[in-house]
């Protein structure tokens, strides 16, 4: 079974390596890391990756993979990532993203009347393509799997794992990332977070989406 990872410039690191780090440990899994051009990516946070293939060497997976950015990107100045992400879409068993990786869906037009999820801050932008947004960590609507904000992606590639590989390889590889969250701060969501907060970071980050 392929897996194929979408690899763009401004993606957030944690939304792929994460789920990278579960997914391409299942047993018979082949790992493939694309991106418009091969090469070195940069991220938002300024880790560099490397993607091993182009979009044109690329015309098929079993699993796609999109990873969400810091700027919220819908990569509309990149119609033919969109398009190579609606051809591989349509032979997928399973298309799935993290993050604000499921506006890039959206954009690509494979959303539509499809419930799914992103981060909180972005979540009313999935209607713009037809999406019913779900303030859940994790939504499946079909083939689709979509995961809300960065840390989700592990929740949404353990539930992958399981339903590649089974629910005891699935624990197994969580025992063995030793995934057992005890967070210092209980405010990893709205609804946990201090309103002056969750105020103050919802405008930063509107602000951000919205320049993209």
């Amino acid at each position: 079974m392929q897996i194929t990872f979408l690899f763009y410039d401004g993606m957030t690191a944690l939304d792929a390596i994460g789920p990278h780090e579960i997914l391409c440990r299942l047993p018979g899994i082949s790992v493939k890391r694309v991106a418009k051009s091969s090469g070195k990516i940069t991220t938002d946070s300024g880790l560099i990756l490397n993607a091993d293939y182009a979009l044109s060497d690329v015309l098929h997976a079993d699993i796609l993979f999109i990873p969400g950015a810091g700027n919220a990107t819908t990569l509309r100045k990149y119609p033919e990532i969109l398009n190579w992400i609606n051809l591989i879409h349509s032979k997928t068993t399973w298309t799935t993203s993290v993050c604000t990786g499921s506006l890039i869906l959206g954009a690509a037009g494979i959303l539509s009347g499809a419930k799914a999820t992103t981060h909180w801050a972005a979540l009313d932008r999935l209607s713009t393509w037809g999406a019913e947004p779900r303030h859940e960590r994790i939504v499946e609507s079909g083939k689709i799997i979509t995961a809300a904000g960065v840390s989700a992606g592990i929740d949404m590639a353990l539930t992958l794992a399981a339903k590649i590989s089974g629910e005891h390889v699935a624990k197994t590889l969580q025992l063995g990332i030793e995934y057992d969250p005890e967070p210092p701060f209980d405010t990893g969501s709205p609804e946990k977070a201090d309103p002056e907060l969750l105020e103050s970071l919802r405008k930063r980050m509107v602000a951000l989406f919205e320049n993209e």
